[in-house]
């Protein structure tokens, strides 16, 4: 089994890298050809998508899990 602090670097960047993916996409998308309205659509999506990979990052690898 791995130490725990493995999985937590691993996730913290892959965290890091999705974010910055994501957000770019999203200012990208804003700042371009669609305009604020146009990528209104997509900031409603990612402000739900987001805080759930952040929760799947620390029930996965920060939560002391019970194996009851």
């Amino acid at each position: 089994m791995l130490p725990k602090i493995i999985p937590i670097i691993a996730g913290l960047t892959g965290l890091f890298f999705l974010y910055a993916f994501i957000i770019g996409l999203s200012w990208s998308i804003s700042h371009g050809f669609a305009g604020v309205l146009g990528g209104l659509p997509f900031a409603i999506i990612i402000a739900f998508v987001l805080p759930m990979a952040t929760y799947d990052f620390w029930d996965s690898c920060i939560r002391e899990k019970s194996d009851k």
